[in-house]
């Protein structure tokens, strides 16, 4: 029967988001038709999945063809992280490559913060995974496609010992998504939504029932201008990390932690928010928003210098440009603030032109846009926010604290990167994670019961905007905030001063907006202001530098105790000093 027809008791807004530590956001758009009528549609599945990049496609392929799924994403079907991957895909495909070698790569550049048992996990299954691609289709570039070698091309990033990393030229990301996109769109138990954001989980708790069981969530359908309730007997984040908390991010719009935000509000731990990683060299021009330059320029040779043209890799680590991306990313932050430059510089100049234009064909013409030609001049580049290594806690199955919830990709903290991820690990996890917990799913589905019928989103209370230019301010004033005080050189005091600055905004989001018609904008202010909230705490816990986390009153790994995660839970409150 549809939930519709058999709503159950209403939830009244406050018990419905009563939320730990976050602010409360209750209403739906203004001028959507009634409750009863906005549940006619049979928005009900067996697996619902948040987010269509590379884990949350993934999975879904892997899921048997008689289950129905949904993937719905925010914006269109490809704006995801995954298009704009540049780099590639680790794994072990031949020898004298080899797992143990590929696991101490991951564990050093991690900081020794990883999950031995996750590291393997990943690694091990790596291999498979890269066949299933090859077999979809998958166009890694090979060594000579047209003659006798069919063999793989692989380049060595950033903390690889040795080649291993597969690619489709300088645009793996896009070769991936677009084939698993085309392989859904093949699938006809897998439905594509396009323009939904998950506005929040719906659990057994917020029902009142004895199971707290993730059945479903409300969605923003930004087309029709109303939100809608999905039911399903399972459901995924898939949503990517929150890099768009920071004001420069190579990342899309669509990293604003939508995920993490709503697993958390929902009752789920996350672990190892302050970790966000910073990929070291994206595009300097105020015309290229935010244009990642794949570590694979330093990869083939590329160097990096002072605006003056002086190298200074070697003095911050032996292994100078090849150096992993948290020391390379805080060597670059390190020199342009004792300079007081805005830039450093990146060149391979000196590989041969055709060398530049075969390997980099999407860096080169994108910097021929703004001017820059990289075959006969270095180009400018900056630190930007690229990964988040944290997030909602997962076992192996990609299973959250909540039955019935997993998280997969990005979204998640497996405890595969530790306190840096390495270069070109995180697609590898997309794929080894969403094959998993598809399995998990597929064994479980039978013994899943339906979801019950569910209550439509409350709109009694709602009332237009006539704040949206603050709103706007306010999310820009959050970015620079958290670049300014929670960046990759922190200190105490900076972080108690964006702590302040946090709640103070939370405070206002609860105060000022929660009767608010529901925009793209809103939910992101929020989710964003929750993920910098979890990201300070976590920074506050860590009283030692470790990864691409330092900490200028902590200079040095805590060496008289293991390696340890920072875990928070909702419901337990940090007893730390915000005062200034």
């Amino acid at each position: 029967m549809l939930a519709s027809r058999t709503p159950g008791p209403v939830l009244q807004p406050a018990d419905r988001y009563a939320t730990l530590n976050g602010p409360i956001i209750n209403q739906c758009v203004s001028q959507t038709l009634p409750a009863q009528t906005s549940m006619l549609t049979d928005n009900r599945f067996d697996v619902l999945i948040f987010g269509s990049g590379a884990a949350g496609l993934t999975l879904a392929l892997h899921l048997p063809a008689h289950t129905r799924v949904a993937v719905l994403a925010k914006s269109t079907l490809d704006e995801g992280s995954t298009l704009y991957a540049q780099g590639g895909i680790s794994a072990v495909t031949q020898a004298p490559d080899t797992f143990e070698s590929h696991i101490a790569d991951t564990l050093d550049a991690g900081a020794s913060l990883n999950n031995p048992d996750t590291v393997r996990f990943t690694i091990e299954n790596a291999p498979a995974a890269i066949r299933w691609l090859v077999e979809l289709g998958v166009p890694f570039t090979r060594h000579d496609p047209n003659g006798q070698d069919h063999s793989f091309h692989l380049t060595r990033e950033g903390g690889h010992s040795t080649r291993r990393v597969l690619h489709a030229a300088d645009a793996t990301g896009r070769a991936m998504e677009t084939t698993l996109l085309d392989a859904a769109r093949a699938r006809s138990n897998i439905t594509l939504l396009e323009n939904h954001i998950a506005i929040d989980l719906i659990t057994g708790s917020k029902l009142g029932l004895a199971h707290n069981r993730c059945v479903g969530a409300y969605v923003l359908n930004r087309r029709r201008h109303r939100v809608e309730t999905f039911r399903a007997r399972n459901v995924v984040l898939a949503t990517g990390g929150a890099s768009k908390v920071y004001l420069y991010t190579s990342n899309p719009d669509t990293s604003s932690g939508d995920g993490i935000a709503m697993a958390w509000r929902a009752g789920c731990r996350v672990a190892n928010m302050e970790f966000n990683q910073f990929h070291p060299t994206c595009l300097y021009h105020p015309k290229a928003k935010s244009f990642l330059v794949t570590e694979a320029v330093r990869g083939e040779g590329g160097r990096l210098l002072l605006p003056d043209g002086t190298p200074f890799m070697e003095k911050f680590d032996a292994r100078g440009n090849l150096a992993p991306r948290d020391i390379v990313a805080r060597a670059i932050d390190h020199e342009m603030k004792r300079l007081g430059e805005e830039y450093v510089l990146l060149d391979i100049s000196h590989k041969p032109a055709p060398f530049i234009k075969q390997h980099f064909p999407t860096v080169y013409g994108r910097c021929r846009e703004l001017g820059y030609d990289m075959t006969l001049e270095p180009i400018p580049v900056v630190p930007a926010a690229h990964y988040t290594c944290g997030g909602v806690m997962t076992d192996l199955n990609g299973q959250t604290d909540i039955a019935g919830l997993y998280a997969v990709g990005e979204v998640a903290c497996t405890g595969m990167h530790g306190a840096n991820r390495m270069a070109s690990n995180s697609l590898l996890e997309c794929l080894v994670f969403g094959i998993a917990a598809s399995g998990h799913i597929s064994a479980h589905l039978q013994d899943t019961p339906e979801p019950p019928g569910l209550p439509a989103w409350d709109e009694s209370r709602v009332r237009d905007s006539d704040e949206e230019v603050v709103v706007s301010h306010n999310w820009d004033e959050l970015r620079r905030c958290m670049w300014n005080y929670v960046g990759i050189v922190r200190t105490d005091k900076r972080l108690q001063r964006a702590r302040r600055r946090v709640d103070l905004l939370q405070q206002e989001i609860q105060e000022y907006y929660s009767n608010f018609t529901v925009s793209n904008d809103l939910l992101e202010l929020r989710n964003l202001a929750q993920v910098a909230n979890l990201i300070i705490r976590s920074a506050q816990l860590r009283k030692e530098s470790r990864g691409l986390h330092f900490t200028l009153d902590y200079p040095e790994p805590d060496t008289r105790k293991p390696p340890t995660d920072t875990v928070l839970t909702p419901g337990q409150p940090q007893d730390i000093d915000v005062a200034v």
